[in-house]
């Protein structure tokens, strides 16, 4: 009998009655249970997140900033209340602990009371971070654990983007703050440049006119110096012309009864005192000369600098409608010493203009002295016979010299003074043109320094940006967030039990093979015992299952398209594709059925369970163990969940050739082995009459 009826009368015996055919549609419908009822839970649970109880608490009291109300806390409360991203329940701190704790809430999110006193402090001295405190509970459900993190990243992240657009845009309004400032800055320079270029031609005007100060001071204190000298030599002189006529007088007077035997015999020496006294009066004559010559020329001289220095100081600083006060303090001070200055000469002058009666009178006393001193020089030899003329002369001598010593004391006296004045006056407007040459130099490095800091500051002006409102935007959006992730998902599964289908599609399709093989012998007894071929045998109670197998893949995936939406980039490379997964898996289940007997069934399941820990259907392969990757490639449930995602998602179909080669090689080696246990069955031994273990 061929294998094909050998398969056809085993499925006949599900029709012989009400409970094999209730076996027969438990078996079809088995693997749409593990199938469609797991991808049924597993669909969309990023869609109904909605539906998890979330406490939300906002303890944030605020903050103010500028005169600004800032309530970050309330804000985010909004967004995640508008959002619908949980179930949220805006509920008090304490009744969020203990609702995580007793399960109430899967987990809670706290905004504390100082949330936006935080995020405020950023553009601040001391800035802080605003921390979001979330709190899970893993005894409730870990898996809600893992996708709050997801979602609170994005929480964090849209309130520090939030926060740090804040900050930038006070940095670029700091920066357009910066700029006005220093535009005027420049305008300020660029107006103390001009500034100091009016008080260098002011020092400078200064300092030549002190320079010629300093020359009239030097002229009028060597002047009143020499004026002083011939005051001093006209003083000895007179009090020595008053001390010989004195003595004389003395004399003359003393003796002049008995004088003029003297005379007689001393007309020589009288003669010779004479000549004397007539050349010291000459001499006297000649230095009041002097003296009232070189007065007026010194104060004329002084008033002289003294006018230029008034003139210059009301040309700078009283006419300029921008005087400098660096130069006008020094300038005011030169021209009040220039004022003392000729105001001394002037008074020398004064005192000898207003001496000049007694001074000519001096003078005429002088004349008179000398002409009379050299009257007698003349007549001296003939004094005892003028001598009473003489004795009245030489009196009259004598009060005359008394006088000119008299008035040289105080022409001494009054120059003194004015000698000690313009010294003082010299010595001032010295270091006068001493400071206004520094300040000239000082000026100059200040000129050169202004114009570098007006240069300096325009320059700078021009490189500081200055941003508009837009602007600031735009840049504050960009620092804020200056990376954002472009994804771009290729061949995107629309939900999660897309993700999923390639890995529970195999997995329903496995346990139908296994449960079929509960039902259905894996070798035909009639078969076996008729004497059959191996392949026939191994053919006949394959045939069967895969024939059930393929109808279980139809009605499977019938019910995910339809009924559950899911959707295959190539759906007939899907259904093709898993009528070789379940004639695999049909071919191996059947060798271990066949060739363990009841222990088969446990290796079974034991193959099942290697291939879902090692296929990567969760999360890929490389993070599971070394053992898992090991086994990875050498079973077939690798190949099909690579393959099933190709032919369900999309993408290259590489994995799907690759899976279907594996796959008929599994099947014919699982038929090969199959056939070999059948050729073993038909020699009966001792362990097949009494076998171990019966299932």
């Amino acid at each position: 009998m061929r294998s094909p009826r050998l398969a056809a009368l085993e499925l006949k015996r599900f029709g012989r009655g009400k409970l094999p055919r209730a076996a027969l549609v438990a078996l079809l419908l088995l693997p749409l249970l593990y199938g469609a009822l797991y991808l049924w839970s597993f669909w969309d649970p990023y869609g109904r997140l909605d539906r998890i109880p979330v406490a939300l608490v906002n303890d944030d009291k605020g903050a103010t900033v500028d005169g600004e109300k800032i309530a970050a806390g309330d804000e985010i409360t909004r967004k995640l209340l508008d959002s619908k991203s949980f179930e949220w329940h805006e509920v008090s701190a304490s009744e969020a602990r203990k609702g995580v704790e007793d399960g109430k809430y899967y987990l809670s999110l706290t905004m504390p009371g100082d949330f936006s006193s935080r995020i405020a402090s950023s553009p601040g001295e001391n800035p802080e971070t605003g921390a979001l405190q979330v709190r899970t509970n893993d005894a409730n459900n870990y898996i809600v654990g893992q996708i709050s993190r997801t979602v609170f990243s994005e929480v964090r992240r849209a309130a520090s983007t939030n926060a740090s657009r804040t900050f930038y845009d006070k940095i670029f309004i700091s920066f357009s703050d910066i700029h006005g400032k220093t535009v005027k800055a420049a305008q300020g320079a660029d107006e103390l440049k001009d500034g100091v270029g009016k008080a260098k031609k002011g020092s400078e005007d200064l300092a030549n006119g002190l320079k010629d100060a300093k020359t009239g001071s030097g002229d009028l204190a060597s002047g009143v110096a020499k004026l002083h000298g011939g005051a001093g030599t006209l003083k000895t002189g007179a009090q020595q012309v008053a001390d010989g006529t004195q003595l004389l007088a003395d004399k003359v007077n003393g003796a002049a009864d008995g004088v003029r035997p003297y005379l007689k015999d001393n007309g020589k020496s009288i003669g010779d005192t004479a000549k004397l006294v007539a050349d010291s009066s000459q001499a006297v004559r000649h230095n009041l000369a002097l003296l009232v010559k070189a007065a007026p020329t010194a104060a004329t001289r002084a008033q002289e600098a003294s006018a230029d220095l008034t003139a210059l100081h009301k040309e700078r600083c009283v006419t300029d409608p921008e005087p400098d006060q660096r130069v006008c303090g020094p300038l005011q001070r030169a021209d009040l010493a220039a004022a003392d200055a000729a105001k001394v000469a002037v008074d020398v002058n004064t005192l000898i203009a207003g001496e000049n009666s007694d001074l000519k009178k001096l003078d005429g006393k002088l004349a008179d002295l000398h002409q009379r001193a050299t009257d007698l020089a003349r007549h001296a030899p003939r004094l005892d016979e003028d001598l009473k003329n003489a004795v009245a002369k030489v009196n009259a001598l004598n009060r005359g010299a008394k006088d000119v010593a008299a008035g040289a004391g105080k022409l001494y006296g009054g120059l003194a003074t004015a000698q000690t004045g313009a010294a003082d006056l010299d010595t001032g407007v010295g270091k006068l043109k001493n400071g206004a040459t520094s300040l000239d130099g000082g000026l100059f490095k200040l000129k050169d320094g202004s114009t570098e800091l007006a240069g300096g500051l325009h320059d700078g002006a021009g490189k500081i940006p200055d941003y508009d409102e837009q602007g600031r935007d735009k840049r504050a959006e960009a620092m804020a967030e200056p990376v954002r992730l472009a994804s771009e998902a290729l061949h995107a599964a629309p939900n999660y039990g897309t993700g999923f289908a390639p890995y529970f599609i195999p997995l329903s399709l496995w346990v139908g093979a296994m449960v079929g093989y509960m039902l259905i012998q894996p070798m035909n007894r009639r078969a076996l015992a008729a004497g059959a071929s191996a392949w026939r045998i191994a053919l006949a109670g394959w045939v069967p299952v895969a024939a059930v197998g393929v109808a279980q893949v139809g009605i499977l995936m019938a019910v995910l398209h339809w009924r559950l939406g899911l959707q295959m980039d190539r759906a007939a490379g899907t259904i093709g594709f898993l009528v070789l997964v379940t004639g695999c898996f049909a071919a191996i289940v059947q060798w271990l059925n066949a060739r363990f007997g009841a222990a088969g069934r446990i290796l079974v399941l034991a193959v099942l369970m290697l291939q879902l820990t090692s296929a990567g259907g969760t999360y890929p392969v490389q993070t599971s163990p070394g053992f898992f990757n090991a086994i990875h490639p050498y079973l077939p449930m690798s190949y099909i969940v690579d393959g099933l995602r190709r032919l369900i998602t999309g993408g290259g179909l590489g994995p799907v050739w690759q899976g279907c080669a594996v796959l008929v090689a599994f099947t014919l080696g699982a038929l090969a082995l199959t056939a070999v246990a059948a050729r073993r069955k038909q020699v009966w031994t001792m362990d097949r009459l009494h076998p171990e273990l019966s299932l």
